[in-house]
Order: structure tokens, then C-alpha cells, then sequence
């Protein structure tokens, strides 16, 4: 188990809020073997990986604004992302030292176009079973760097996950539009990919996710009425199959019950109202 502090964006940058983040998760029961690790001191490695991928002639400067991305296209149906329709990508050299002039660009990857089989990913994800994505329907040509310089999280992960030996993640099911994107951007820098496994949200009465900015319930008004964690982590365990409701248990006891054909039979996202399951 490996620690990584996701911070990139300068907005992110407070080790006193990752330090209360991990104080909660030792709370839990939950632990690493290695870290903590920061991505805000990893730039080079970053730098390094998006260098390789512009060697290969695969990035290209965007100067879309983001009300001119919006503007463009709608929403995917499925995760509210919006497609980019590669605006940018044929812009000749002197069209981008003119915008230049203008704004800094972002940095975008050039999928493959949709007729072409290598832009099209399949894998078994452990949560949800077989996956498949056409990256040029499906994304677009993404992101890699901002145009204030900031890596963007589908490169940083990749260079992190396969530079760091992860072998498998697993994260809230809504990043499973992430996977694909991943896989083949590790394939693009000739890395190996990590297995993925995405599960269920938490999610408000009304359907949204949990969020601090809603005024849901953070972990110090759950530590404070739980007491303990195994009360609260046995409520969690019931709602996808690990534990009777009601039963108190230790983050240490539930490993011997976990099992992902368990979990993909309770793969609905979890309604939970001012901290209790609904």
C-alpha cells in the first residue's frame, strides 16, 4: 500500500490538511508500507514523461478557453465531461506563434481517430466487469499540462502508478472513464498499466456526491459521533455485502471477508443521509 498525495494544483498545496487526511485514515484502521509520497515534488519526472510524448510527435498547444470548450460541445451523457473536437490540432506553426502572443497554451494528447483500432480499449475492471472505451468518441484529445504549467491528473497518475510499481488501483467508480485514458497513455510511454477496480460512490438522497461543499458530514463529525471506528466501518461493509447491518468490524477483520465478485453484486452507489445509510 502506497500514500501518494495527489497535489498539484498550487490550490492543493497544504501538508497540514494531507497530514489530518492521514491522521483520519490511521482513525479507520487504514495503513501504508510506503510514503507519504507528494506529486508537487515529483515535476520532473512529469516534465520527463511529457517531453517523451512530444519527442513522439504526439502533443500539440490548445488555446480553447474553457467557456469556448463549453461552448463547443455538450457533455459526455455519461460523466458530464465535455469531448474535446480537436479545435487546436491542426494549427499551423504560425497560427500558434500569432495565439501565442495571446494567451499560453495547454497541452493536449492526439487520440487515435475513431476507425483506428489502437484508439479503442478493453479491460476487465475488478468493480464492474468489462469495460470498453473509443477514446476519439469517448474523451477526445485530453489534457496533459495547463496552461499555467500544472500537470494534469491523467499523466501525473500514470507516470506515478507505473514509476511507484503499483500493480492495482482502486478508486470511486467515478473515475472509471479515467482507466481507459490511463492504459493507453502508459501503453504510449511503454509502461505497463496497473489492474483497476472502481466502486460504488456515496451519494446524498437527491443523487449528488458527498462533498464538504454541500455541507455533508467530514470525517471529524464522523469520528465524533461513531466514537470508534468499527461501527462506522461496519455500516459501510453491510452496504456492499461484507457485513450484517449492524455489526461492528475492524478494518483488520473485513480483509478476510472482501471479495470483488461480492462487490460487483452490490455495485449501486451507497445513499447515506447526514452520515447513516438510507
Amino acid at each position: 500500500m502506497i500514500m501518494r498525495v495527489e497535489d498539484l494544483d498550487p490550490r492543493a498545496h497544504n501538508r497540514a490538511a494531507a497530514t489530518l487526511l492521514m491522521e483520519d485514515l490511521q482513525w479507520l484502521g487504514l495503513d501504508w508500507d510506503e510514503g507519504p509520497y507528494y506529486q508537487s515534488d515529483r515535476s520532473e519526472a512529469y516534465a520527463a514523461a511529457l517531453a517523451v510524448l512530444d519527442d513522439r510527435g504526439l502533443t500539440y498547444p490548445c488555446f480553447c478557453t474553457r467557456a469556448e470548450l463549453h461552448a463547443a460541445t455538450a457533455p459526455h451523457a455519461s460523466d458530464g465531461t465535455y469531448i474535446y473536437q480537436g479545435t487546436c490540432r491542426g494549427l499551423t506553426p504560425e497560427e500558434i506563434a500569432e495565439r501565442s502572443l495571446r494567451r499560453p497554451p495547454s497541452t493536449r494528447i492526439a487520440v487515435p481517430d475513431a476507425d483506428d483500432q489502437d484508439g479503442t480499449i478493453r479491460f476487465f475492471d475488478l468493480g464492474y466487469g468489462w469495460q470498453q472505451e473509443t477514446l476519439a468518441c469517448d474523451c477526445g484529445d485530453f489534457l496533459l499540462c495547463r496552461s499555467d504549467g500544472v500537470i494534469a491528473y491523467q499523466l501525473a497518475v500514470v507516470v506515478d502508478d507505473t514509476e511507484m510499481g503499483v500493480t492495482q488501483v482502486v478508486r470511486g467508480r467515478d473515475l472509471l472513464g479515467s482507466a481507459a485514458r490511463q492504459i493507453w497513455l502508459a501503453n504510449e510511454l511503454g509502461r505497463k498499466a496497473p489492474e483497476f477496480g472502481h466502486v460504488p460512490l456515496l451519494i446524498a438522497p437527491d443523487g449528488r456526491r458527498l462533498s464538504k461543499r454541500e455541507r455533508d458530514l467530514d470525517m471529524g463529525a464522523l469520528r465524533e459521533r461513531f466514537g470508534r471506528p468499527e461501527p462506522l466501518l461496519g455500516m459501510l461493509a453491510s452496504a456492499v455485502g461484507f457485513a450484517e447491518v449492524g455489526e461492528p468490524i475492524s478494518a483488520v477483520n473485513l480483509v478476510s471477508r472482501f471479495s470483488w465478485e461480492t462487490l460487483r453484486a452490490h455495485r449501486d452507489d451507497v445513499v447515506v443521509s447526514d452520515g447513516v445509510l438510507v
